[in-house]
């Protein structure tokens, strides 16, 4: 064997711990070592190289010490790989063409969808709080998109029980729908989307990330602003209402949107996101 790779994505807790998982075929030959030199190739914001050596320690099938860089976000994949000739290790991002926006964070380097959405982090709005619950709880696709049964999320959200609770998971839910993060759609269980034959029907959540061109790195935040019109993924099967239908078109007859309705997309509107 003259090298072995492994491919993961980041976890949050792995930046935050700063900890790369390493490939199992490397452990048995470097647990005796006191310090393993991982080298970090990086390009940051996709651009500029860097690299960087760490002094780390192997620990249950993870080298500790490497400290990653700051515009890496959960969901990048990293790829390592070990030299076996003379027990090098090489950890590096592979930079996307073009860098992305999902969902208002930005992504430079190639990531998983699945990650990203499973890591979406609660802000301190009730909206977010209920998102978090569709994208942590909820079954996630490959694409990212996830569905979660609409009544266990008051369960998950933490917006209280009784009359305000469910007052203020309603209105929640609605912001996300106005917003367009998310469209109710008719599952089966907790979240099996599409339903399952035969199974009782349930009414559901589901959540479709916003993939977009990205921000110049050092753009203001944007988490309190306008929202120009925009088109979203929608469920599998699902169509655009006539309502929605009617919007694009009013859209793209004042010339503030030119992306195609492609089939299985919906047009939300301009709005105020908050």
């Amino acid at each position: 064997m003259r090298t072995a790779t492994r491919r993961f994505a980041l976890w949050r807790a792995d930046l935050q711990g700063s900890v790369c998982a390493a490939p199992e075929e490397c452990v048995d030959n470097l647990r005796h070592l006191d310090v393993v030199p991982v080298v970090l190739e990086h390009r940051v914001h996709g651009v500029t190289a860097t690299r960087e050596v760490f002094e780390t320690s192997l620990r249950d099938g993870q080298f500790t010490g490497v400290v990653w860089p700051g515009d890496l976000r959960p969901g990048v994949r990293v790829t390592v790989v070990w030299h076996a000739a003379d027990n090098t290790v090489v950890a590096h991002t592979t930079p996307l063409d073009e860098p992305v926006s999902v969902d208002g964070v930005d992504y430079f380097h190639e990531y998983d969808p699945k990650v990203v959405t499973r890591e979406f982090e609660a802000g301190t709005s009730n909206w977010s709080r209920v998102l978090h619950a569709v994208c942590k709880h909820g079954w996630v696709f490959d694409d990212g998109s996830a569905v979660f049964a609409e009544a266990k999320v008051a369960g998950k959200a933490g917006l209280g029980r009784g009359a305000k609770g469910a007052f203020l998971l309603k209105n929640a839910v609605e912001q996300l729908i106005r917003e367009g993060y998310v469209t109710r759609v008719t599952g089966s269980g907790d979240s099996s989307f599409p339903a399952v034959e035969g199974a009782d029907p349930v009414e559901m959540l589901f959540y479709a990330p916003l993939v977009e061109p990205a921000e110049p790195p050092g753009a203001t935040d944007r988490r309190d602003h306008w929202v120009h019109g925009f088109v979203r993924k929608l469920p599998p099967g699902a169509q655009p209402s006539e309502k929605q239908l009617s919007e694009y078109q009013r859209a793209l007859d004042s010339e503030q949107i030119d992306a195609p309705l492609e089939p299985g997309y919906t047009f939300v509107k301009k709005h105020h996101r908050h």
